[in-house]
């Protein structure tokens, strides 16, 4: 089998919510998504996607993805899109750095992959692990009884788990975890996610503060050695994200204790190749894992429902169906929450069909 055509596609993605807003003053009201679509001699085609959360949060932004998949595009036709670790290779080599932009390019393989195989992504990512799984929330930065609302309106429709966005004023912060601290029940999980936006004197207090709160802090600071020294002052579990975007960095984590979640984002990592390859790393050293990605709409639910299925449930913290957050359903077949859990799909590949009259005219189409 060879690739013949790449072609990427631009799809905005407004949010039910009306905007997303998290620390720092930081909002998206509509998130600029990139699907890719690869065409193999055999008739079979794949699809990836990659949704950057706006230019400000990680060193990815929409545009950069559609400009970098343009420069990738031509060294990938004519390769085996089967081939997961040569077509890493390549990209790499193309290419260096810029995770983000590979992303959809390695998701596209794997759902050829799984097509060519007969197996739904998850079979081959490493089996499925029960029937489904546990997602989170995540809950915009409002006032307090705002977001405290909000939490009761995602209980009522069955999550568990809730991720406040936070780092913003320490006092108004730890009256944020205060308020929805007070909605929660037996088997709810609260994670106080300041998305690096706390200075370590304000993390500080924030920790010192709820101290009495059964509430997981989620990277407090910008940089890692920041988030290692609060770490170190509190008894809270801890969770690193925006820190981590390698396999070093997990490793380093995992050496100096600094964390006891920490987070793959698929597109930080690369794509689902080097995302299972941290994954598999996590379950041998006994960390647990939110799986998740930056933002998306249906393909990145369906790849994130992929990766979550097939990690042993023990080491599952939690997940997200980014498609539940937006307006604009860009493919069928993609996972659909169910009282605040997802399962993957059982079709062959991701499982999911693009709505091409969504998708439009491409951007990028090299062959």
């Amino acid at each position: 089998m060879k690739i013949t055509r790449i072609a990427a596609y631009q799809v905005d993605l407004p949010l039910h919510e009306g905007s997303y807003k998290w620390s720092g003053g930081k909002s998206v009201e509509v998130f600029d998504s990139t699907v890719v679509r690869i065409e193999t001699d055999e008739g079979l085609t794949g699809y990836g996607e990659v949704c950057p959360l706006g230019p400000f949060y990680l060193p990815a932004y929409a545009a950069g993805a559609r400009t970098g998949i343009a420069e990738i595009a031509g060294a990938l036709i004519g390769e085996d899109p089967t081939q997961l670790g040569r077509i890493n290779q390549c990209m790499d080599r193309v290419l260096k750095g810029h995770p983000y932009v590979k992303s959809p390019l390695d998701i596209a393989c794997w759902d050829l992959l799984g097509q060519v195989a007969g197996q739904p992504v998850c079979h081959l990512l490493g089996g499925r692990y029960a029937d489904d799984f546990v997602l989170y929330r995540a809950i915009s930065q409002q006032a307090p009884e705002a977001m405290a609302a909000n939490v009761q309106g995602y209980r009522d429709e069955g999550y568990r788990r809730f991720q406040l966005k936070v780092g913003g004023d320490p006092n108004e912060d730890i009256d944020r975890i205060r308020a929805v601290a007070n909605l929660m029940e037996p088997g709810d999980k609260l994670i106080a996610d300041a998305n690096t936006g706390w200075l370590m004197h304000e993390a500080a207090r924030v920790v010192r503060g709820v101290r009495d709160i059964d509430v997981y802090i989620e990277q407090p600071c910008l940089e890692y050695d920041e988030c290692l020294s609060i770490r170190r002052r509190t008894d809270h579990p801890f969770v690193l994200d925006e820190n981590v975007d390698g396999i070093g960095m997990l490793m380093r984590g995992h050496a100096d204790q600094a964390m006891d979640v920490v987070n793959i984002k698929i597109s930080k990592f690369g794509g689902l190749t080097k995302a299972k390859q941290a994954r598999d790393l996590c379950v041998s050293l006994g960390i647990a894992m939110t799986i998740e990605d930056s933002w998306g709409g249906d393909i990145v639910t369906a790849a994130i429902a992929h990766l979550a299925h097939s990690t042993p449930t023990e080491h599952l913290f939690t997940a997200t169906d980014f498609n539940s957050y937006v307006t604009v359903s860009i493919a069928a077949g993609a996972p659909q929450r169910s009282n605040g859990r997802l399962a993957a799909s059982q079709q062959p590949g991701l499982g999911i069909e693009p709505h091409l009259e969504v998708l439009g005219d491409p951007v990028v189409d090299i062959h």
